[in-house]
């Protein structure tokens, strides 16, 4: 295509053909995110932990789209690597790696405990590196100087702002999330893979929601837009990342968290 030719609004975020994993796809954002793939034209494999999550997720997006259920426990290395087993012998190329299995661990810092900085780090930091290793091959493959392979990793605005509740594991890892995607984003974008972060801010979720039962309304108050996240502002940046309309887009932290990175007091 020449550079005074356009594609179609809907060819710019359509993604027919195109293969994605989608960790931690079963609830909250990876589910929203999911959801999005499939209804752009994706075909989805989606992993969590337990089995019976997995059928009851597939079940309810089976409505949406093609898409695929395993089972698995990324905060373990071997796990990620049976996983990448099987999305590689489901396809031999992967368009779109979602890294969004994530944890959280809230305690007091005087008895914050050794293994909440394991048990954050391994999922929430490690799993990302693992699969990125594991799935490269798969995504080299998909990969295409004009459409590259996208991962996408799912960070946090705890690692852009500060809270007022602070999360010493969670922000730490999402942080080194942040900067592990710039450092992979300067290494595999010469093999035609792009790597970006979305930083989220307070969207419905099992993980959150006991402080949206608790103070819902004041964080919603907090954020320049009024309210919190909704599904379709997640799924439409995955879409843009993941479709041709994101193929330049390489390196960038993106917040969606209604403006609440821009306030002097954040979330509560």
């Amino acid at each position: 295509m020449s550079d005074n030719q356009f594609t179609t609004h809907t060819e710019l975020f359509d993604l027919s053909g195109k293969h994605a994993l989608v960790t931690g796809g079963t609830r909250g954002i990876g589910l929203m995110i999911a959801r999005g793939l499939l209804q752009a034209g994706a075909r989805v494999v989606i992993s969590a932990r337990t089995a019976d999550t997995c059928a009851q997720a597939q079940r309810l997006l089976s409505e949406f789209g093609d898409v695929r259920a395993i089972p698995a426990d990324l905060s373990r290395h071997d796990e990620c690597l049976r996983l990448a087993d099987l999305v590689e012998a489901d396809s031999e190329r992967l368009d779109i790696l979602v890294n969004n299995a994530g944890a959280m661990w809230r305690e007091p810092l005087a008895t914050f405990p050794d293994e909440a900085w394991d048990a954050v780090l391994d999922l929430n930091l490690k799993s990302p590196f693992w699969l990125v290793q594991a799935l490269l091959p798969a995504l080299r493959k998909a990969g295409a100087a004009d459409d590259p392979a996208r991962i996408i990793n799912i960070g946090s605005i705890a690692a852009i702002h500060v809270a007022e509740s602070p999360n010493y594991s969670y922000a730490g890892s999402k942080a080194a999330l942040h900067q592990l995607t710039r450092v992979l984003a300067r290494e595999l974008g010469p093999q035609h893979v792009t790597v970006n972060a979305v930083a989220p801010g307070v969207f419905p979720s099992q993980m959150m929601a006991p402080a949206l039962d608790a103070i819902g309304d004041t964080i919603a108050a907090a954020a320049p837009l009024r309210r919190l996240g909704r599904a379709d502002d997640m799924a439409g940046v995955a879409v843009f990342l993941a479709s041709r309309a994101g193929a330049y887009l390489t390196g960038a932290i993106i917040p969606v968290d209604g403006g609440i990175a821009t306030t002097a007091t954040g979330t509560p």
